[in-house]
């Protein structure tokens, strides 16, 4: 009973980073006699995915609908730091390739049989049909973008229409999936000891040393992006230490994504870190799941890092104006990027083709992110996700500071 009280006790950051050691224990260990450890890292991954869909539209037609005319939120703001973020982390991937221009060796690796976009009008129209999908198999399917335009086309409807007992239930309902959410967060340490567990039996530690060049300089870009990026947008938006936000963010959202591999699958640890924080209900219903659709810094990070590769790979030169032009289709291509594992690899062949790289080459240079997909898709999703909550806390920091300054 003591043992049960003290596990309770302790903060959620410190039981995950118990259950990370325990994962990384039992597969250097036992191995594959406690295989079944991997099936609480499936269940994990699942509730939250299962869990997400109905949260985001729940809250957010709730949000709006309760929403009192003449009320701010932050939600341009938002948008406008997630793109600012996106472009900044394009440009640190482009710097980072100019200044450790990498090779791969792409003869051993089969192409992998996905299907890329063609190019950036058909990343786009897929946002706008994302937009009109049908609303059942929108939840069904994880479509976030049809989620987000249904709900708030109902909350708006609703905030017209209903009268003040029916306002009241949709808040009830959404009041319960919220406490359904924390029960599912609080099972984080036993899901992430068996997503640690799999990670490390399935791909190994030995696969990822011949890409070794390449996974560092992916890594310390996307570090730089978190550590260095993210706090000066930070500090210039809201004028103070930006760090205790960053890392706080970091260590409460950004280690659950880095083993879920799942922007989407993080939306409800992001919005329990956002109720922690006390920011605006109202606009972190909306911004959050709308986040993890448009804001993915990482993805432009690894789409230009390992575009910038092959073409060096193939000798080809590139030049100033090619690099900008990159990282605004780095840009466009990620914010289109799919918020689920791998997501962003699929539109490395649309970056790929500004320099007349033939499919044939770019898709096996995807079949390389896959192979270091365990180490730069975790890290990937751990900078989308954590700087959804920063962006938000850094608004609602700067509008503490002016409302201070008014007094």
């Amino acid at each position: 009973m003591n043992i049960w009280k003290t596990w309770t006790g302790m903060s959620l950051v410190k039981r995950i980073l118990i259950g990370l050691i325990l994962g990384i224990i039992l597969a250097l260990t036992l191995g594959e006699h406690v295989v079944f450890v991997a099936i609480f890292g499936n269940l994990f991954v699942g509730a939250l995915k299962a869990i997400a869909p109905i949260l985001v539209f729940v809250l957010v037609m709730s949000a709006i609908c309760r929403h009192q005319s003449g009320t701010k939120t932050n939600l341009k703001a938002f948008v406008a730091l997630s793109f600012i973020g996106i472009f900044s982390a394009a440009i640190l991937g482009v710097t980072a390739s100019f200044m450790f221009p990498t090779k791969l060796e792409l003869s051993g690796i089969d192409a992998i049989e996905v299907a890329a976009p063609s190019g950036i009008t058909e990343v786009l129209h897929n946002i706008l049909m994302n937009l009109v999908d049908n609303p059942i198999r929108a939840l069904a399917n994880g479509n976030y973008i049809g989620i987000l335009t249904w709900s708030i086309l109902l909350g708006i409807a609703l905030q017209k229409t209903a009268n003040d007992s029916t306002k009241e239930v949709i808040s009830n309902l959404s009041d319960a999936v919220t406490k359904v959410v924390r029960i599912v967060i609080n099972f984080a340490p036993v899901g992430i000891m068996g997503l640690v567990y799999s990670s490390i039996m399935e791909s190994g530690l030995e696969v990822l040393l011949g890409y070794g060049r390449l996974i560092m300089i992916l890594v310390s870009t996307m570090l730089v992006a978190a550590l260095v990026i993210n706090p000066l947008i930070v500090f210039l938006v809201m004028r103070k230490n930006p760090y205790p936000l960053v890392l706080t963010a970091l260590r409460e959202s950004g280690i659950t994504a880095f083993f879920t591999r799942s922007s989407a699958a993080n939306i409800p640890v992001n919005m329990a870190l956002c109720e922690k924080l006390e920011l605006d209900k109202d606009t972190y219903a909306v911004a959050i799941p709308l986040g993890a659709t448009i804001n993915m810094a990482g993805a432009a990070v690894t789409i230009s890092i390992l575009s910038m590769s092959a073409a060096y790979t193939l000798g080809i030169s590139v030049d100033f104006p090619t690099a900008v032009i990159l990282c605004a289709l780095a840009t466009l291509s990620a914010t289109g990027a799919s918020g689920v594992a791998g997501g962003s690899l699929l539109l490395i062949p649309l970056a790929c083709s500004l320099f007349g790289i033939p499919d044939s080459i770019s898709m096996q240079v995807v079949g390389v992110g896959f192979i270091i997909g365990v180490v730069q898709d975790s890290c990937e999703t751990a900078l989308n996700s954590h700087s959804d909550v920063v962006y938000l806390g850094s608004l609602e920091g700067r509008k503490q500071h002016h409302n201070h300054q008014r007094r």
